[in-house]
């Protein structure tokens, strides 16, 4: 019997902004499940250098593709899991300090959610030393971002800072 369900996955972060890294995720999960919600989550206690319209702009930006949906999020994953009707949270992890901080929020949010499925992939090799924290540093001190993000995300920014 063939499974007609549709298999959807949310990534949340921060996403400021979003990177090459969040990109390559983004695209891994497009080739896994039929629906992808990047979520980024507001953290009233945070402040962000773009503000979340802009994130969300420059994250559609970053991966145009009809099967990822942009949303803004304020609560727990576990929150936001249910609200998309899955379990399935994925994570990116660049090194053991990543997953390590990975791992803490995993137990955390299963205490919440005991149905949780969290998929980690690993970060590609050639995108290891990209962040969102090394792009707003490099806008801070005017250096080049552009081994950190999309040519079309570089190109937003520069004209929202203008």
């Amino acid at each position: 019997m063939e499974n007609k369900s549709v298999k959807k996955c949310v990534f949340a972060g921060t996403f400021d902004p979003p990177t090459l890294g969040h990109k390559s995720l983004i695209e891994n999960c497009l080739a896994i499940f039929d629906e992808v919600v990047a979520a980024i989550m507001v953290n009233p206690e945070k402040k962000p250098c773009f503000t979340v319209e802009q994130r969300k702009e420059m994250l559609a930006l970053t991966c145009n593709n009809p099967r990822l949906r942009v949303i803004a999020f304020t609560g727990t994953v576990a929150e936001l899991l249910e609200k998309e009707n899955t379990k399935i949270y994925v994570r990116g992890i660049r090194n053991g300090v990543d997953l390590d901080f990975e791992n803490a929020n995993f137990y955390a949010s299963k205490k919440l959610d005991k149905d949780l499925i969290t998929v980690y992939f690993p970060c590609e090799q050639e995108l290891l030393h990209v962040s969102s924290s090394m792009v707003r540093n490099s806008l801070k001190f005017g250096t080049p971002i552009d081994e950190y993000v999309t040519k079309e995300v570089k190109e937003y920014i520069t004209k929202v800072r203008e």
